[in-house]
């Protein structure tokens, strides 16, 4: 039997013949509705980037006050301004390519010296630079340049690993948040316990030659309707989220149940009055149940956690890979939820990777995400990752102004405090 004999023998049968007959007997249904979808498709990426581009954006830069007295709480209500779901209607969207906004907070290491980052579209850079003026007076913002424009992809002279984050449980569990760790309470600055030092201090140990962007790309979440020209819509994050809390409450009162008739066994009697409450939860439960309530009432973002390490060659440290992927842990908690390595440009074993072709697919892939901000929408989406839920609450965490705790000598300051010039003073 000669090769061609061997390809074709699989589809000589009569289930391959009568599926081809199916298919053409009613190509008139299924062709144009494939060709509507490719259509559709083509054109939204077209309207969409013709969108994106005209909009055009901006880096501001964040520059730190000596103290900052406002807890993670100012910054949560930052998140709760920026919250932009749109009121896109079916022209804007099938015809004008409209989008839901969407933004970039950025920690940068450049050489071990730190800088903070909001990126967002250009409209919105009144309403950006307002709010955090509103909530932290003593810090300044200025529009930046571009830390990544000089970045190039070459990886003999300047190699690089890059990953995403992702979740260890499902979206509707939250993270550990500032009010976990107390920082919702007033307290001397030397008591206090910021889970963004941990990160400050891996970005300040990167030596000359190393550089390092950690990116929390968010854009507000909602139920997804017909004019949001999605295929597979998707419902509100709320609801899992409350089911999650009646399947807690529905699994502790079985138990409860079982542990009640135990007793009335042991006791003899049904009529016996259990020692027990009717619903017995433990520990880890409740502060389950309380985490989740309390995550429900905040507003949802979808969000995309990634971090890039760049180096010299004579410069790499492997180490620092380490700490780029350690960096985040403290957000963790083992009853809640946390994060883990996901997706990353590295193979873990040479034959997955035939002379270095796939990896720099997708280095190439990830340094022009990083560059552009993209994730969420076509031509400007990443496909190696889905979006997890963040609430306004879990940002703050993982984004804020730091007090004096967080000492790292590498993240600079304003040396004094701006102040009105008095009235009196001669002209």
């Amino acid at each position: 039997m000669d090769f061609f004999s061997i390809f074709i023998e699989p589809f000589n049968n009569d289930m391959f013949r009568q599926t081809i007959q199916v298919l053409e007997s009613t190509w008139s249904v299924w062709l144009p509705i494939i060709s509507g979808y490719i259509f559709l498709s083509l054109w939204l990426n077209y309207i969409r980037t013709d969108y994106i581009q005209k909009q055009g954006s901006v880096l501001l830069e964040l520059r730190l006050p000596a103290d900052v007295l406002n807890s993670p709480k100012g910054m949560e209500i930052f998140f709760t301004q920026i919250y932009q779901t749109g009121s896109a209607t079916e022209i804007d969207t099938f015809w004008h390519g409209k989008i839901r906004p969407w933004w970039s907070l950025e920690y940068v290491s450049l050489e071990g010296e730190i800088h903070i980052y909001v990126w967002c579209q250009a409209k919105w850079k009144n309403l950006v630079e307002a709010q955090l003026y509103a909530q932290y007076h003593q810090i300044e913002i200025y529009e930046a340049k571009d830390p990544m424009s000089w970045v190039y992809h070459d990886p003999v002279g300047l190699p690089m690993w890059a990953t995403y984050y992702k979740f260890t449980k499902d979206d509707v569990y939250p993270i550990k948040t500032y009010i976990d760790y107390g920082l919702d309470k007033e307290q001397e600055e030397e008591f206090k316990v910021d889970p963004l030092t941990a990160l400050f201090e891996f970005l300040g140990s990167l030596r000359k030659g190393e550089w390092s962007w950690i990116q929390i790309v968010i854009q507000a979440h909602k139920e997804e309707k017909f004019k949001d020209a999605r295929m597979f819509l998707r419902k509100d994050w709320k609801e899992a989220a409350e089911k999650e809390v009646r399947k807690i409450r529905e699994t502790a009162a079985e138990y409860s149940a079982k542990e009640i008739a135990n007793v009335q066994k042991r006791m003899g009697t049904k009529d016996a009055r259990s020692p027990f409450p009717t619903v017995l939860l433990s520990k880890g439960q409740e502060q389950v149940i309380t985490a989740l309530e309390r995550s429900i009432d905040k507003f949802p973002f979808e969000a995309v956690v990634r971090g890039m390490y760049v180096a010299k060659r004579e410069s790499f440290q492997s180490v620092s890979i380490n700490g780029l992927i350690g960096c985040v842990r403290q957000f963790s908690s083992n009853v809640l939820n946390g994060f883990k390595l996901g997706w990353f440009t590295d193979f873990d074993y040479p034959w997955e990777d035939w002379h270095r072709i796939r990896r720099n697919v997708a280095e190439r892939s990830m340094l022009k995400s990083f560059k552009m901000r993209s994730v969420f929408h076509p031509p400007y989406k990443n496909f190696h990752v889905e979006p997890m839920i963040l609430n306004t609450e879990e940002l703050a965490t993982m984004f804020h102004i730091p007090g004096r705790v967080a000492a790292t000598p590498t993240l600079p300051r304003i040396p004094a405090k701006k102040v009105e010039a008095p009235p009196n003073i001669p002209t």
